[in-house]
């Protein structure tokens, strides 16, 4: 089973810089991580290859530091990284963010299964995933919290509004993961030393097969940011001392909460 997990580098924390002029993150300039729902789509690939065979292959869009997040995916037991890093990518809604990737996996060739987070911290809109499998032309299901292979292919478990449900799904396919249904590795030390030369292969938009620049980035994007700043910072810090327990049901009795 060939298997393709996309994933993203998203802000470590609520310290951004936004531009002004676009409405989008200055990603250069902020502390990282990778995003926390793709690290449950990267061990659900794990679990499946350890049960069935095959390869995991981790694909991000992103700037050059999202080598970063490909870095530890290999430190997690994936067997291929791919970037997609160029600067007309930059700035890209959701419509054009799925199309990019999905011209990164049409680059790569055959696969069976494509594995999406549910949606990332910084955008959480948890569309690119259902765009991807349209864009793909593939069927696909949102927010699974267990896969399965079957017979037929793969069966997933989700939850709806008021019920869940279990789709049966036929190769080749999207799969959203939730959390909560599996515990993510930790990077493995012996697999950072194993794949610290390990190449990370690198495509630009005159590598892929469509090059049509208004499709891809702000150009391509039909949607736009029209303000965008980073959470305040709230409160006063208070140290407690003492018999901590009581003294925080004391302040908390005070403000009304209990």
């Amino acid at each position: 089973m060939k298997i393709i997990v996309c994933i993203k580098q998203v802000p470590a924390s609520g310290k951004v810089e936004i531009d002004t002029e676009t409405g989008t993150l200055r990603r250069l300039k902020t502390e990282n991580k990778t995003n926390s729902y793709d690290l449950f789509a990267i061990e659900t690939a794990l679990r499946l290859k350890e049960a069935s065979g095959g390869t995991v292959t981790a694909l991000t869009m992103g700037p050059s530091q999202a080598e970063e997040v490909l870095r530890d995916a290999y430190m997690m037991g994936v067997d291929e990284c791919v970037l997609l890093c160029d600067k007309n990518f930059a700035g890209a809604d959701v419509l054009a963010t799925s199309y990019t990737l999905s011209q990164g996996i049409r680059l790569l060739g055959g696969y069976d299964l494509i594995l999406c987070g549910k949606q990332t911290t910084d955008g959480d809109t948890a569309q690119v995933g259902p765009a991807l499998a349209e864009h793909l032309g593939i069927p696909h299901v949102a927010w699974a919290r267990g896969l399965t292979l079957s017979p037929g292919g793969l069966r997933a478990v989700h939850d709806l509004s008021s019920t869940t449900q279990v789709s049966e799904l036929s190769l080749p396919c999207l799969v959203t993961v939730d959390s909560g249904h599996c515990v993510p590795r930790l990077p493995s030390y012996r697999l950072q030393k194993l794949t610290a030369g390990r190449p990370i292969r690198v495509a630009a938009l005159s590598d892929l097969p469509d090059k049509d620049l208004t499709r891809y980035g702000l150009t391509g994007s039909p949607t736009a940011v029209r303000r965008s700043f980073p959470p305040p910072a709230t409160g006063t810090r208070q140290m407690l001392e003492g018999d901590k327990a009581e003294a925080l049901c004391n302040i908390l009795a005070e403000k009304k909460f209990i």
